[in-house]
């Protein structure tokens, strides 16, 4: 009886460590215009168990919407990916980045302009820092993109979530005008881009007669 016991609690420490390690979480934060859509597009990544919008880069503490699109506090718009990386890598994440915006559009991302839309990576530490610089100067090199990358690399480690109605904002408000404009198409043709890798087709819904405003 007490070997048998033994065996059990053995197997549940095992299972314990097993379900930890497969558990860990790392994060990863990046801006690239505005977060609605980012925060869309890596939400639908399989191994990316959250994201939440937020700024970073900026010298004021607790940053509102207001203050950060003022050009007030220096902050980007960003996205903090929390992701398992036994199932998605960060160097498919970092992959993932070069398609979800314009790597090398100065000053903001599309008709988004102000340097809140720049396209930014805040390496959580050295190994972060060291494989995005190097994955940076491959592409470069390899004249991936028609004009030279202008990501980057800040020492921004304060991550402020945005208030409350900007998290989930694409699929809570699928029929605002600047997701249904911009964000939406985007968001779809990702989903074509990546079919191997997206945990689902994402919910989109028939665009209406819009006029285009600013987004997050």
């Amino acid at each position: 009886m007490k070997r048998c016991a033994f065996l059990l609690n053995l197997a549940a420490l095992i299972a314990f460590a097993m379900n930890s390690a497969s558990a860990k979480t790392e994060s990863l934060v990046v801006g690239g215009g505005c977060f609605w859509c980012t925060e869309a597009a890596y939400e639908l990544l399989p191994g990316v168990k959250d994201v939440v919008s937020g700024y970073a880069g900026g010298k004021e503490p607790n940053p509102t919407y207001e203050q950060v699109c003022a050009h007030a506090t220096g902050h980007a718009e960003v996205i903090k990916i929390d992701f398992d990386p036994a199932i998605v890598s960060l160097e498919k994440l970092l992959d993932y980045f070069w398609h979800v915006h314009n790597p090398t559009q100065v000053g903001g991302q599309g008709n988004d302009h102000g340097p809140q839309y720049r396209s930014t990576i805040f390496p959580a530490d050295a190994t972060q820092r060291e494989i995005a610089t190097k994955y940076i100067a491959q592409l470069d090199a390899a004249h991936v993109f028609p004009a030279k990358i202008v990501t980057t690399l800040e020492d921004g480690k304060t991550f402020y979530p945005a208030e409350a109605y900007h998290q989930d904002f694409l699929v809570r408000n699928p029929d605002y005008p600047y997701i249904v404009i911009n964000d939406i198409p985007k968001v779809r043709n990702l989903s074509q881009m990546f079919p191997d890798i997206y945990r689902t087709e994402p919910v989109l819904v028939t665009p209406r007669a819009a006029t285009a405003r600013r987004g997050g």
